[in-house]
């Protein structure tokens, strides 16, 4: 005898485009008297579909918030580190206090301090520089929590160990699409939640001995990743996450979807 079910599903963030003119026109016309930009117009756009396919774990923002922190840092000039760096994260903090209110129980997705593309001119030092710029990151996104989101998803390119070491937390969660074995072992180091997609579940099983990770969150799952899973871990750790880079609708819609898998009683 076997039952359908389903695993909660968490989003890790969403890209969107840049609008039409038209488009943004009228946004801005319907939200008058509001303190809106392309910016703002994006996060919310990010939020959409999530809630109505059954995201549990709702997601706004993306690696396209990277312009909205780096006008928000002083410090810096030409990309380049030129002072000890500061954030006013006021704008940040507002942006976080929309999504909340869109999204109840939301996290918002940013670039990883490395992704910023910043030259350390300043520090000479990668330790020192790591240091001053997780700093920075972690008053900024205690702001951002403050203001009513659950915690951030920091977006990576390549995981940098002394910054998951710096800011994975609870509320801080690094995220890499296609990691390998090495990034995988950092980030279980310091998380308790690993995210993974179908390709590199036999890498987290065959790390799972050395890590005392909690729960697996994998990305755009296929039924044999779920079943491979459900035979190393209860359902009660797996997630179904999702991080949405071209026509959300039927991105996070196929998601839900993959989510459900039959359990034998």
């Amino acid at each position: 005898m076997s039952k359908r079910m389903s695993l909660p599903i968490r989003s890790l963030g969403a890209e969107t485009g840049i609008p039409a003119i038209a488009e943004l026109s009228s946004w801005i016309a319907d939200h008058r008297g509001k303190e809106v930009d392309l910016t703002r117009f994006r996060i919310l756009q990010s939020l959409l579909f999530q809630r109505q396919y059954g995201i549990s774990t709702p997601c706004a923002g993306g690696m396209f918030l990277r312009d909205r922190i780096v006008s928000s840092l002083t410090g810096f000039t030409g990309g380049r580190v030129t002072d000890d760096p500061w954030i006013d994260d006021r704008i940040l903090a507002a942006d976080a206090r929309v999504v909340a209110e869109e999204a109840r129980g939301a996290w918002c997705a940013l670039p990883a301090p490395d992704n910023l593309g910043i030259v350390d001119d300043y520090f000479r030092d990668p330790d020192e520089w790591s240091d001053a710029i997780c700093g920075v990151y972690r008053s900024m996104m205690r702001s951002m929590r403050d203001s009513g989101i659950a915690g951030n998803v920091l977006l990576c390119k390549k995981t940098e160990d002394a910054e998951v070491a710096s800011l994975a937390s609870n509320k801080v969660l690094f995220f890499q699409q296609d990691p390998d074995r090495t990034s995988l072992a950092i980030l279980m180091e310091y998380q308790k939640e690993v995210v993974a997609g179908p390709g590199q579940l036999a890498l987290v099983f065959d790390l799972a001995d050395k890590y005392n990770f909690r729960n697996l969150c994998i990305i755009d799952p296929d039924p044999e990743s779920i079943s491979l899973a459900l035979t190393h871990l209860d359902f009660d750790r797996l997630k179904v996450g999702g991080y949405c880079t071209n026509d959300c609708e039927d991105y996070w819609k196929n998601l839900a979807r993959s989510a459900s898998y039959e359990s034998v009683l």
